[in-house]
């Protein structure tokens, strides 16, 4: 006899369907494990037989074989040792086979027979109700796989006991209720920055926008505590980027307790992160930081410390919003839809070009310094300003700066416009200006005569690349936005003509 048990294997963030087939057969005593596992499926022979012992069942005494269907796809992590012990449990009789028929299974196994949450519940729990079944997990992600259907049937047991129980009818589990991730009380609020008024304004527009923005300038200016402000500025996330930034984490394990947030992600690794670590890799191909930052904010601080290898890893992702982790045997995609934020110092000693200071090696410092950032990299940041130091007069004023409150409050009014002019156009409304094609931004974004003028003249003065020409229609485009206007005029490409001068110049040095 063959029991038969449906789990999952994950491409990306994709479910792959996998048969889990399970016979018990006169033979040489033992448990086999066929269909190409990795070392965390092999050992599970061990999990799943000391979990059977401590649950009262003995392993029978003959030869005992899974295979993972199909045979060609490679199997990896620890979410097999339930569908296996299920499978199992259901060839002895323990459990009936064909109430597992209509679910899906993944978990991991403990030694005392109790399941342990696993990573990419979610995933697996839109393929089951994609293929119209059930999904069983454990208890600790039971809220996180609630989230994909408020109908489907979700099982979430804390012990094989329990699940075996629930099918012989002496215990009835109720299905989890989606768990919401509770918000912070209070966000940093960009009312504590004193001073910065030009450093503000760009961070509006890039929170607006979804543009990409570089802020450049000595030690203590300021650069961090804006980019960890925008949080608090930026609207939440629509119900389906919830479940695309949901999705990721899931994947990579950091739904903490299977809490959905709509908060958008902030991830500032490490200036010594390696590429795997930025845009995704390893031996499973896990999601990297551009992927964990999807719909989000990916800050880099001290921007040129990074190693330029690993920066212009970034390139493909910022132009696709995909980052293609690419194997020998094997093919990822997941989605890097990401906002950089970065920040540096203008030189080494971080204090060129400072009012009563002069760098001891001169202009080389800043020049090798700033030449870490290629400009094709450069070229991709549509907002570059300087942060020069706070003055002792902007330390001591009495008056408050504009709250978070009412800078977000402008922001969703012109995401709002935005959403509602791509849906027009067949879009998705969660598209922003800065993730509109070259073609749609010349229609959206169409100057007029003097804007047009002005645009000419500086993209021949100052030589401005096709992308550059695109990225300044888009900073132009959510300036109108922000002011509610329909039309592009020539103040508008004038200011975002301004926010490319810094990055000119680094290119100039570099």
């Amino acid at each position: 006899m063959v029991a038969r048990v449906r789990t999952v294997a994950f491409q990306g963030v994709e479910a792959i369907p996998v048969d889990v087939q399970v016979m018990v057969a006169p033979g040489k005593v033992g448990m086999h494990i066929v269909g190409l596992p990795d070392k965390a499926v092999a050992e599970s022979r061990e999990r799943v037989q000391a979990a059977l012992h401590a649950s009262g069942l003995s392993m029978p005494p003959k030869k005992v074989t899974v295979n993972l269907a199909p045979a060609d796809l490679p199997k990896e992590g620890s979410h097999y040792d339930l569908p296996i012990a299920l499978g199992l449990m259901a060839a002895l009789g323990a459990v009936p086979g064909d109430a597992l028929a209509d679910y899906m299974v993944l978990g991991e196994l403990s030694l005392d027979g109790t399941i342990t949450a696993v990573a990419g519940a979610l995933p697996a729990a839109m393929g089951a109700n994609a293929q119209e079944l059930g999904l069983i997990c454990p208890a600790d992600c039971g809220s996180e796989a609630a989230w994909a259907s408020g109908d489907m049937p979700i099982l979430a047991p804390r012990s094989l006991i329990q699940i075996a129980n629930h099918f012989r009818g002496t215990q009835v589990m109720s299905r989890p209720e989606p768990a919401v991730r509770a918000a912070p009380d209070q966000l940093p609020d960009l009312a504590e920055i004193k001073g910065q008024i030009v450093a503000k304004r760009a961070l509006e527009i890039a929170a607006a926008g979804g543009h990409n923005l570089l802020m450049v300038g000595p030690p203590g200016s300021g650069k961090s505590m804006l980019a960890q402000r925008l949080p608090s500025i930026l609207p939440a996330l629509g119900a389906r980027e919830l479940l695309e930034v949901s999705m990721v984490a899931s994947i990579a394990g950091e739904l903490a307790g299977g809490r959905l947030s709509d908060r958008r992600p902030f991830r500032a690794p490490h200036h010594s992160a390696s590429m795997a670590a930025m845009v995704g890799g390893g031996l499973r191909a896990r999601p990297g930081e551009v992927s964990l930052a999807h719909r989000g904010i990916l800050f880099l601080d001290e921007f040129p410390e990074f190693s330029p290898v690993v920066l212009d890893s970034l390139r493909q992702p910022l132009e696709s919003g995909e980052s293609v982790i690419a194997r020998a045997n094997h093919r990822v995609t997941y989605p890097a839809k990401f906002q950089l934020i970065a920040a540096m110092n203008p030189c080494r000693c971080g204090m060129a070009g400072e009012p009563g200071h002069s760098c001891a090696r001169g202009p080389r410092c800043a020049g090798e310094y700033q030449s870490r950032i290629s400009a094709p990299l450069m070229d991709r940041i549509d907002i570059r300003v300087d942060v020069p130091a706070v003055s002792a007069a902007d330390m001591i004023r009495p008056n408050p700066a504009e709250p978070s409150a009412v800078v977000k409050q402008r922001v969703e009014r012109a995401r709002g416009l935005q959403a509602e002019r791509f849906q027009a156009m067949g879009l998705p409304a969660a598209t922003v200006n800065a993730q509109a094609s070259a073609a749609l931004i010349e229609t959206i974004a169409a100057p007029d005569e003097a804007g047009a003028r002005l645009l000419r003249d500086a993209a021949e003065q100052m030589r401005f690349s096709a992308r550059a020409y695109h990225r300044i229609l888009k900073v132009a485009r959510t300036l109108a936005d922000l002011e509610g206007e329909e039309t592009v005029r020539r103040i508008h490409l004038a200011e975002a003509i301004s926010y490319r001068i810094v990055g000119e110049r680094l290119q100039a040095a570099a």
